[in-house]
């Protein structure tokens, strides 16, 4: 008898541990897979995710993240290798985040016809089952360069991530030139801008990023526009050892360090959703081969405001400039060709090499 109920307990517990590990058999409904970074970076990657996770707990869908193999070494095998892994696990849709996933996403997409992805940073790919979702970064940057200048910033910096080859970022950087400089304009006063790729290639913090920043802010750079992923953590403890001042990229960083005056957002969680319920309401057809260009007559980029910790630039203030580049009245040039080597009224750009 006591044998016979040492099984039945033994059974029921091994039973209750199949159940508690069973959501990692569950079938996966979106998959996303990540750039290179990691995947919380309070920047690029846990923005997506964000926008993954929501719309799956909202309507009680299942969501896995996938990471490429050797990590900001990654090659196109491991990126396929991972959209591969989503497909297998069942997935219907798989979101892609960053431009460096097209020649993996080109031939997942061919080869899973019947899965549908969606391309984040990306561009159209000629393929039905493909959405770019894509950002107009020039305005958020152009948002971030005003107000830093408005604040009365006149010594700015830029540090970007991708090496300078990231689209995105070099729209950011770009827009971040002509805001500072129309505010400067407005002002009558003259802002100097250090501007650099350096160590930002692989999005990462690093030794070597934080030595040079913390160079500009010793020769008395005020604040500096951190773009790139987890770069933001050498911005964020040079800022610290200069009591120096930070812009974040991308979500709303202010709770991330107490040097961070704005951040430069798009609205990459919206975006993934607005993606992601197309699909579930059977409007796949309406956006299929399309790139979705998403800015602020769309409401998908600004600066926040919930958390506005500036003192000389208010929120009405910000409205209102909002409002004008939501009408069309204030235009943010986008072609990034020769960013660095125009010249501005207002601004005089030092590139760093």
């Amino acid at each position: 008898m006591k044998k016979s109920i040492f099984a039945f307990v033994l059974t029921l517990l091994c039973a209750l541990m199949l159940v508690g590990c069973g959501r990692d058999n569950e079938t996966v409904d979106i998959g996303f897979v990540t750039d290179i970074g990691q995947l919380m970076d309070k920047s690029f990657n846990q923005g997506t995710w964000e926008g993954v996770k929501a719309y799956a707990d909202e309507n009680k869908l299942v969501s896995q993240y996938y990471q490429p193999a050797n990590g900001d070494a990654a090659t196109d095998d491991d990126r396929y290798d991972a959209m591969k892994a989503a497909v297998d696990a069942g997935a219907k849709i798989v979101v892609c985040a960053g431009f460096m996933q097209v020649g993996a996403l080109t031939k997942a997409a061919t080869e899973f016809t019947s899965v549908k992805f969606v391309f984040i940073d990306g561009w159209s790919l000629g393929l039905e089952n493909v959405v770019a979702i894509i950002f107009q970064e020039e305005q958020a940057g152009y948002l971030a360069g005003y107000a830093a200048v408005m604040e009365g910033y006149t010594k700015l910096g830029f540090s970007g991530g991708g090496g300078g080859t990231n689209p995105a970022c070099r729209r950011y950087g770009y827009g971040f030139i002509q805001g500072a400089n129309a505010a400067a304009k407005e002002k009558n006063v003259q802002v100097t801008m250090n501007y650099s790729w350096l160590y930002g290639s692989s999005f990462s913090a690093s030794a070597e990023l934080q030595s040079l920043l913390e160079g500009w802010y010793s020769g008395g750079t005020e604040v500096v526009f951190s773009c790139g992923g987890s770069m933001c953590q050498s911005a964020f403890a040079a800022a610290s050892a200069n009591s120096a001042k930070v812009i974040g990229v991308d979500v709303d960083q202010s709770g991330d360090s107490n040097t961070v005056i704005t951040s430069a957002m798009k609205g990459l969680a919206s975006g993934t959703k607005y993606a992601l319920a197309q699909f579930y309401a059977g409007k796949w057809s309406e956006i299929s081969d399309k790139n979705i260009n998403l800015g602020a007559s769309n409401d998908s980029v600004g600066l926040p405001t919930e958390t506005w910790s500036l003192k000389n630039w208010t929120v009405a203030q910000y409205n209102a400039l909002f409002a004008k580049l939501k009408d069309g009245s204030v235009v943010v040039d986008a072609d990034t060709t020769d960013a660095e080597t125009k010249s501005y009224t207002n601004v005089t750009v030092t590139f760093v090499k």
